[in-house]
C-alpha cells in the first residue's frame, strides 16, 4: 500500500498523509491572498481545482480531514472521480507536488529559529510550504507573464490566458480552468493572441516555449536529470524570454531546487528592508553575507521572506 495515500470506499476519496511541519490554514491563506488567480478557488475552508488526469478532467475538493488529524482529504465534483489506480496516483502525485508535501523541512526549522533574519518570519508562518506549480509550461509561462509589471496586470493576463485557449468544465454553477495545453499555444501565430493585449515579445515567448516542448527539447524531467543548479539555471537562460529572474523561479516552484536563489529579486529585497526594519534596499552583498547561513535552504527562505509582502 502506497505509505503516502490512500483511496477510500465508498466515499471515493484520497487521503493524503501530512508531514508534522504543515499548516493547512497557512497554506489556504497563502492561496486566498492571490485575489486574481483563475485556476482555483476557495470556499468555506475547502479548496477547489481542475485537474486534469490524462483526457479527463477531476474537479477536485481538497480540504482538512477533522476525524483523521495529519490528514488531507481530495473527493471530486461532478459524480466522476479516478477509477484506475495510475489515475488516483497522477492526482496524489498532483497535490503532493504543489503543496511541497515531499519536503523535510525540519532542518530548515532548525536553521531558520537560529537565523536573526528569518526567525519571526518562520514563527509567524510556521507549517507554510512553497505552494508550486507542478507543470513547468505553466510555470514558465507565469514567469514570463509576470516580466516587468506589476502582479495585479500579470494574474489579468493569465486569465485571458486560460480562459481564451485552456479547457474548463462547469458544475454547480461554477467554472474551472486548466491551463493550456503547449500542443494548443504552439499552434498559434503572434497575430491570434493578439486579443489577449500582451506584448508581441510575450507572446513570441510563450509560443516559443511550448514549441520547444512539443519538439522535446526541452522537458521537467530531462531538466531534473541535470542535478546541479547551476546547469539548470544556464539551460533555461538560454531559452528565449527566460532570464535570470524567471529560471530561478521555475526552479523554485516548479523544479523544487531548495538552492535557488533569485537574490536580485526586488520583492527579496523590499521583504528583507521591511524585516530588518531597513532605510533601504540591501545591496547584493549585504544580503549574500545575511543570506551565508541560509545554504541548501535558499528557496525557502527567499518563500518565506516573500509571504511578508505577497
Amino acid at each position: 500500500m502506497n505509505e503516502t495515500w490512500t483511496w477510500q470506499e465508498p466515499e471515493k476519496q484520497i487521503k493524503l498523509s501530512l508531514p508534522l511541519e504543515f499548516s493547512f490554514s497557512q497554506n489556504l491563506n497563502y492561496l486566498a491572498d492571490a485575489a486574481g488567480e483563475c485556476l482555483y478557488r476557495i470556499q468555506d475552508n475547502a479548496l477547489y481545482k481542475a485537474l486534469p488526469i490524462g483526457e479527463q478532467i477531476y474537479v477536485a475538493k481538497i480540504c482538512e480531514a477533522p476525524e483523521s488529524p495529519g490528514m488531507l482529504v481530495i473527493s471530486f465534483l461532478g459524480g466522476t472521480y479516478p477509477e484506475q489506480p495510475s489515475e488516483r496516483e497522477a492526482v496524489a502525485s498532483y497535490v503532493r507536488d504543489w503543496f511541497d508535501l515531499n519536503a523535510d523541512l525540519g532542518a530548515f526549522y532548525e536553521m531558520a529559529g537560529r537565523d536573526p533574519l528569518l526567525k519571526a518570519t518562520v514563527d509567524a508562518f510556521y507549517g507554510l510550504r512553497s505552494m508550486g506549480i507542478p507543470d513547468l509550461f505553466e510555470a514558465i509561462c507565469w514567469g514570463i507573464l509576470g516580466q516587468q509589471i506589476n502582479l495585479s496586470f500579470a494574474f489579468t493576463l493569465k486569465r485571458r490566458l486560460v480562459e481564451a485557449y485552456g479547457k474548463n468544465v462547469t458544475l454547480e454553477g461554477e467554472t474551472y480552468h486548466v491551463f493550456p495545453t503547449p500542443e494548443t499555444i504552439a499552434a498559434l501565430s503572434v497575430l491570434e493572441m493578439e486579443e489577449l493585449r500582451m506584448t508581441v515579445k510575450k507572446r513570441e515567448y510563450l509560443i516559443g516555449v511550448a514549441k520547444l516542448l512539443m519538439e522535446g527539447e526541452l522537458s521537467k524531467e530531462a531538466l531534473l536529470q541535470m542535478g546541479d543548479h547551476q546547469k539548470i539555471e544556464k539551460k533555461l537562460v538560454g531559452i528565449r524570454g527566460i532570464g535570470p529572474w524567471t529560471a530561478n523561479y521555475v526552479l523554485m516552484r516548479c523544479l523544487r531546487i531548495p538552492t535557488a536563489f533569485p537574490i536580485d529579486d526586488v520583492g527579496l529585497q523590499n521583504a528583507v528592508k521591511h524585516a530588518l526594519g531597513l532605510e533601504q534596499k540591501p545591496t547584493r552583498q549585504e544580503l549574500l553575507k545575511l543570506a551565508a547561513g541560509w545554504k541548501n535552504w535558499e528557496s525557502y527562505a527567499t518563500f518565506y521572506l516573500w509571504r511578508l509582502l505577497y
